[in-house]
Formats: C-alpha cells, structure tokens, sequence
C-alpha cells in the first residue's frame, strides 16, 4: 500500500475566496475540451472562487453581456463525454485590435476577473499574453473613458493568465500530449481498422490524408500504430527520388503476399522544396506505376469529432485542476504559463518560451531545415520518426550486421491489448539489429514443451492492430519446468529473453534469476516489457494494455449512464477487473465522473459506504440524474458488489434505484488503443536494443555469459523516464500477497476525482508542476513521452 508521505503539502493553504476565475475555449475545438472546463470550474467552486464561462471564446469576451456568465457545480454535469466545447469556440478577428481588447477588458473588470484559464492552441494563447501584457494600460485608458472607477485600476491591477493546450495537431511545443491529440488517434485508427479488412479482401491501396497543416504528429503515430506502408509529413520530406522507392516498397510487399497497403499523408505534407504532396498526386503515381486499385480517403473533420478518449478526459482533468491551482499560487510577476505533461508528471512552462519554439519549428521548415524542426519538436517527436523508420523499412540482408545472436520473445501472464503490437517491435528491431528471432509459443508452457519457431520480418505483419496475444500466452511459471526450459534454451542456442507480460512475468524474471546458479544457460540477459490491463507490475507506472481497459470501462460507463437518461434518478453500481490493484477502478471513475471507487490500497467501513449513500442522496436531490459508483473486483471480501449493491438499494428507497454492473472479460478484449499500440511499439524496440547492447558486453570467449544482477531488468516508465530495472531490486517495492507494487503514483489522482464529485477532501499539491523552462533537448533518458 501507499505509505504516508509526511511532506504533503495540501491546497487548503491556497485560498481562492475572493478569486474570480473565467474559462474559455479558443480557436479550433478538441475532443477533453469539457473535461477541462468541468475541472476548472469544479475545482474553482471547491477552493472558494467564482467561476465564469465565456461563451464563444474571445468573440464572447469582446462582446460580454450574457457571453459572460457564472458558472454553478450543476452547469457542467454530463458533459465529460461530451466532444467539442460546449461553451463555443470561435476566431475572433476583433480581439486582434487594441480597439477589441479594450472592450474585453472593460467586460472582464465588470465581473471583477483578474485570473483567466484559456484553452486553446498557440494563437490563443500567445494572444492571452498580449492582453495580459496590455492589461494596466488598458486599465488606465478605460478610466480615461470614464468606463470604470479610478480605484478599479488599483483592485485589479494584474492579469493572471494559465493556458491549456487544445489541439488535435499536437503541435505546441514544451508538451508531451496536447488535449485532443489522443481523442483524434482513436478517430484515425478506427477509419484505418475499418479500410483494412476492405482493402485486404479486393488488394487495394489505400491513401489515408489525416489532418496536420503544419505538424505531422498524427499522420506519423497512426503510420507506427496500424503498421502502414508509408508515411509523409511536413517535418522530414521524403528525399528527392522517393516516389520510385516508394513503389519498389509497395511492390515488395505485394510480392511478399500482403493483400493491402496503406499509405498516410498528412495535409502537409511537402517535398525537399517546399511543394505540396496531395493525395491524388499519390494516386495517380501508384496507378501509374504499379497498376494497383488506388483509393483515397480524406478523414477531415471527423478527427475532431466524437467522445473524448480516456486518456484526453484524464489529462483534460488533471489539467484543469492544475491550472487552477496555479492561478491561486500566481503572483503580478508570475509569467503567464502553460501547464502540460511531461511523462506522467505535470509540469508549468512559461506560455512565450513554448510559443517561441513552436514558432521556430515552423521557421526551421520553411528554410529547408528539417532536421531541426525534428528536433525541435521534441524527443517523442523524434523516437517517433526513429521507431517508424525501424519498423516500418527492412534493410537489405546484405546491409544488416551479423550477431549470431538467437533471441527469444514470449507473451506470460493474461492477455492484454498491445502485447503484439509490443512482439512485433521486438522481432522487427531484433532483425535489423542482425539477430535470428525466435518466438515461444503458450509462455513458459510452450517453452518447457519445445513450443519454439524461428520468427521472420513477414510474420509480424499486421500485428499490430490485433488484440489479446498471437504467440498464446499463459500464466505458468518457470520454477516446476526449469531443468526443461534450460534444456531448450541449450537446443535452440538461446542467447538473450524478452518476455511481454504482467506480474507473473516478473516472478518468473525473479524464479529465472534464481536458478543462475544451477543452469548456466539462464546466465544470458533478460528483459521484461509490461504488459497487464490491472496495471500492478512494480517499477513501472504504466503497463500495455491499461489504457485499452480503462477505454473500455469509460465506453460502458458511458452508455450504461445514458441508458438512464430520461428515467428516474438511478445509481449504478459497476465492478472493474484489477486483481487488488485499484488503477482501472480509480483512474476509471475519474475518466467517467464517478461519485466513488472502491479500492483495496484505500481500506472503507460501512461508515464510509452509509457515507457515500447519503451524499449521492443529496446530490439526487438537487439536479444529478444519474450515480456511478465503481469498485475494484477484490477491493473487500465482505463488501462485494452484491453487498454494495443491495445497501445503496436499500438507503436509497424514495430518491434513488440502482443498477448493478459487472464488466467482466470485455476490459481485456478488443482492438488495442492507439496508445496501447504505440507504448508496446516504442518500450518494446528500447527493450531491443537494450539486449543487443547486453549480448555485446556478455560476450566473452566464444559464449555470453551474464549473471550481474543488471542483466535482467524490467523496462518500466517512471515518472518522466523509461528505466531499466534490475528486478532482484525491485522485490523490496513489491506487496508480493497481493501482487500490486508498495506505491502506486494514481493514488494521488483519487482526492481529484473525489473533488470533482463534490466530496470535502485534502488534495496533496506536493508532486503539483512547478514553473519550468522548455528544454530543447531533454536528457535521452527522459523520453518516456507517456507513450505517445
């Protein structure tokens, strides 16, 4: 379980009595646009500030009137899952005069609002700065007029300004994710499931334009996440002659019997000078060339649209309570920041330094400079291309060094969603790297059994967008089999494992370790990629296949709310998958607005349960609808879902039915979300290379030979880094009766969802993102990047 940490500092100490706060969306909408909203005015309501929306972004702030309006507790219910912005969006030419932030800033002073949380993309926000930067000048011209007070000067001498990045591009430097982007991989990646089984059954070509004027993030990780065949972003023009590799790539593929290709353009995609690549430029030249049936579909703004993803509505949440949080900390020399995300962390970053790198990624493309506008993207950016590149383009055998290394990849433990796209990676930076793959079949079942095939590039094709586990996994463990496992390790000249799995992949790591001492043929390096919906393997915050469930809880949670619109008010009560980890039901019900989660690392009494029934029962009797309660499978073994479901039942007579829910097998099945896709992929082909680097130091006269304790090691995302841990290490971390690691950083997420849900709780502030300045090169560890 979590321990205390006695430096805990809590917000209470952040008063915003006093305060008034206004909220607005800018520019183009993103999916986790409400999400946010909701976080900011909850989390302002519940700090003691007013809370304002501005309708139709600046337009609304110029004109005010009813655009400017207070905003209640109940005024942003049910619209978690709801797409776009609900309090509009629009391009306001009138702001961009002296004359038009005038009348915005008279508006504002009106309502008494010095602190403003805008949401938007780059323009937006580097024009809340100038209005920020204008604001005392405006003050003093606005009492020249005779339109506000002279003491109006004095009482609301600064503007405090704190943006959220909204933009489906991700194309604002300084963030990791911008909120939207993972909301528009969803969209892209469904169209690209949904054309590959049409192309596949009549060998078509399909050319993909994915949106990204300026950006290629999202023409980019959907080319890594559906495996296509080519990719063309504004950032790294092809190079000149490419449209004949191009097709000899195509060719190849056909020759080497796949159905389909897939080609993905972002709408800006250029040439070395600077000329547009357009869809139907592609067409014609595979038509020409090749003679395959070529169609083009443009997915346009249906990117945009939809519900939010899970991971946007958490991030969106996490956000917006962080940028409250900073408005009440700010100060009139505070610059105005940008909070963003930065591995798992949150970070604040001074709003004109992002600006600026944003502006110079541009300036970088626009002279020929494409290499730094790569690297001025960022490091994901970057590992992105990289990965791609590896993946994506097989070298010619005579151009790939020789290891004589044999490698082995197997799947241990249940299934999750992203386990092949995670084995695929492995087997095709294996390849490159020169060595032979061999993959294992059922686990350590099929090791022991001799279950082992010598695995080819071809063989992964189309891996990636497929769930559950291809090779078979199962959860037995090495111990009982050892002599035989070793016995195949020596048959097949095994020289290193990288084993995909959950908790039991770590004890068989540990079992493997143990029995160095015996067999010498388990003396070679060891990796563990993890993979698990429960999300509960040690050294690691995240684990593939977590974010496939946690889609699939908020996807039912959705639709199971809905299924009571209209009827009575009702509370549902639904238990999630998780083992004793509460992950999926904690961060789930913060991804579905849930009122409670019923965890085990967060022991409850029935005080607390009578607790919980009596505040769903005076929020029902106000204006709430519809209840959620959600509740880890083994959170308690008296007070079982049944249980829970019963009380509520029965305390809720007369204001107040309930439902019960239980989601079952549906968390693990499924296509693999984009993030899924995409973590599997990348921590996968670093866990590659890890081993390529492993057998060179190991190998000594003729044989490798590892047996240090660093040479079987768990690559785990911590924080902002991806790390390689060796596992004998990470045994003082684990809970091993409960399989759940000691500390688990979500907890700290779980008083955000209880704030959002209108429970009185203390909000540690102590891991909240301090000001920072962008770094243009992080250090190369530090390219966790979540995922994406």
């Amino acid at each position: 379980m979590a321990q205390p940490d006695t430096k805990k500092v809590f917000f209470e100490n952040l008063s915003g009595t006093g305060k008034a706060i206004a909220v607005l969306t800018s520019g183009g909408d993103a999916q986790g646009m409400n999400a946010a909203v909701r976080a900011v005015v909850r989390m302002g309501l519940y700090v003691g500030a007013k809370v304002y929306f501005i309708h139709e972004g600046y337009q609304g702030m110029v004109d005010g009137g009813e655009n400017i309006e207070e905003a209640s507790w109940e005024s942003v219910s049910s619209m978690l899952q709801v797409g776009g912005t609900v309090i509009g969006s629009a391009r306001c030419k009138e702001f961009r005069s002296h004359e038009g932030r005038l009348k915005a800033a008279h508006n504002l002073v009106l309502q008494g609002i010095t602190n403003l949380c805008v949401i938007g993309g780059d323009g937006s926000l580097t024009g809340a700065n100038l209005f920020r930067e204008e604001w005392s000048g405006l003050l003093t011209e606005l009492v020249d007029q005779g339109l506000i007070e002279a003491d109006a000067v004095q009482k609301y001498s600064a503007l405090h300004i704190v943006g959220m990045v909204g933009s489906i591009d991700n194309d604002f430097c300084g963030t990791d994710m911008t909120i939207g982007t993972d909301s528009a991989l969803h969209r892209i990646i469904e169209v690209v499931d949904a054309i590959m089984t049409t192309a596949q059954s009549h060998q078509r070509t399909f050319v993909l334009e994915v949106m990204g004027r300026h950006c290629g993030y999202l023409a980019l990780v959907s080319a890594l996440a559906c495996g296509a065949d080519w990719v063309l972003i504004p950032e790294m023009p092809p190079e000149d002659g490419w449209e004949d590799k191009m097709c000899q790539k195509l060719s190849a593929n056909r020759a080497g019997m796949k159905r389909l290709n897939i080609i993905i353009v972002a709408e800006g995609a250029i040439d070395q000078n600077n000329r547009p690549i357009t869809t139907e430029n592609i067409k014609n030249l595979v038509v020409k060339c090749l003679g395959f049936d070529t169609r083009v579909t443009i997915l346009g703004h249906v990117q945009r649209g939809g519900t939010p993803s899970a991971f946007d509505r958490i991030l969106a949440s996490r956000m917006g309570v962080e940028a409250v949080l900073a408005l009440l900390e700010t100060t009139a020399n505070t610059p105005a920041c940008v909070v963003s995300l930065c591995g798992n962390q949150s970070v604040r970053l001074p709003l004109m330094e992002c600006v600026q790198m944003t502006q110079e990624v541009q300036r970088a493309m626009d002279g020929k400079r494409f290499e730094e506008a790569v690297k001025l993207r960022g490091r994901s950016f970057e590992n992105n291309l990289r990965t791609y590149k590896l993946l994506a383009h097989r070298k010619p055998e005579s151009e790939l060094p020789v290891s004589n290394f044999n490698v082995a990849v197997l799947n241990v433990g249940a299934p999750a969603a992203g386990m092949n796209a995670a084995v695929r990676s492995a087997v095709r930076v294996g390849i490159s790297e020169g060595h032979k793959m061999f993959a294992v079949s059922d686990g350590f079942e099929g090791f022991y059994k001799g279950q082992i095939r010598e695995i080819k590039w071809a063989d992964v094709g189309g891996w990636t967008g497929q769930g559950g586990s291809l090779l078979g996994t199962k959860r037995t463990l090495p111990a009982k089999h050892v002599e035989k496992i070793a016995e195949q390790m020596r048959m097949n000249n095994i020289n290193a494992l990288l084993i995909v799995g959950g908790f039991e992949a770590f004890l068989s790591l540990l079992e493997l370790i143990t029995a160095r001492g015996k067999y010498d043929e388990f003396c070679v390096p060891m990796v563990m990629v993890p993979a698990t919906v429960s999300n509960n393997v040690p050294g690691s915050d995240l684990s593939i296949g977590a974010d496939t469930a946690l889609n699939a809880i908020t996807t039912t949670c959705d639709r199971i709310k809905q299924s009571a619109s209209g009827t009575k008010r009702r509370v549902f009560i639904i238990e999630t998958m998780g083992g004793y980890c509460g992950y999926l039901a904690s961060v789930g019900g913060l991804a579905a607005g849930a009122d409670a989660a019923y965890i085990y690392e967060e022991p409850f009494d029935i005080k607390d349960l009578q607790a919980n029934v009596e505040h769903l029962t005076e929020k029902m009797k106000t204006s709430i609808q519809r209840g959620l309660v959600l509740r880890n499978e083994n959170c308690n073994e008296n007070y079982t879902t049944d249980f829970i479901y019963q009380l509520y039942s029965e305390e809720g007579k007369g204001v107040f039915d309930s439902r019960k829910n239980v989601l079952g097998h549906m968390q693990q099945g499924g296509a693999p979300s984009p993030f899924d896709r995409n973590f599997g992929t990348k921590i996968s082909a670093k866990a590659m290379q890890w081993v390529t680097k492993k057998l060179t130091e190991t190998f000594r006269h003729g044989r490798v030979f590892a047996n240090t304790e660093d040479s079987c090691c768990l690559l785990g995302m911590r924080r902002r880094a991806l790390v390689f841990q060796p596992v004998v290490q990470l045994k003082d971390e684990t809970d091993f009766v409960h399989r759940i690691p000691k500390e688990q950083w979500w907890l700290k997420l779980r008083p955000l969802m209880k704030i959002l849900a209108k429970y009185k709780t203390s909000y540690d502030v102590s891991d909240s993102g301090q000001l920072e300045h962008v770094i243009r090169n992080r250090p190369k560890e530090s390219d966790a990047s979540v995922a994406m």
